[in-house]
């Protein structure tokens, strides 16, 4: 028998039990997908953020790849110096300093790109139309409730602590 997800105790118990796999998979995924790279996770983030979007500022940058602006700055130097990106000034404004990928980056991003779709097609092909339709949409859903979550106060400590001994 199927348990019913709607059952707020048994959905937490079920992703308790399914995010640590999950996130070990997807943890060895990228692993091997950077192997051989001589790049982070982090990095690779910034650089794909970058392969979609032409060109953005440090605060754009930040915003898209989750870091506060001054741990972006130190990852952009990291990158500058691997010749993976480069700096210029806004045309419009002086004061503004844009980010974008060398052509040796985008070589590297389009590399790190393919090899995502690759894996992901091999995923589509093993789900039938359904099921990716429910896994995309469950998905959104997710990262709408982890956004909304994240605009609010976080509890503390002694507040969880007092509402798991309710």
């Amino acid at each position: 028998m199927q348990e019913d997800y709607r059952d707020i105790e048994n959905f937490t118990s079920a992703i308790q039990a399914i995010f640590p796999k999950l996130m070990h998979y997807l943890n060895t995924e990228e692993s091997r997908e950077l192997t051989g790279l001589g790049i982070t996770p982090s990095q690779i983030n910034a650089l794909l953020v970058l392969y979609f979007h032409d060109s953005l500022t440090m605060g754009e940058l930040s915003s898209e790849i989750y870091l506060a602006e001054s741990a972006a700055t130190r990852l952009v130097n990291r990158l500058v110096n691997l010749n993976l990106v480069k700096r210029r000034g806004d045309e419009k404004d002086r004061r503004v300093v844009r980010v974008g990928l060398t052509s040796y980056g985008r070589q590297l991003s389009r590399l790190v790109f393919e090899r995502r779709s690759f894996r992901f097609n091999n995923l589509a092909q093993r789900l039938d139309p359904s099921e990716r339709e429910n896994l995309v949409l469950s998905l959104q859903a997710v990262m709408r409730v982890f956004e909304e979550l994240e605009h609010k106060r976080l509890p503390t400590e002694n507040e969880i602590d007092s509402k798991i001994k309710k």
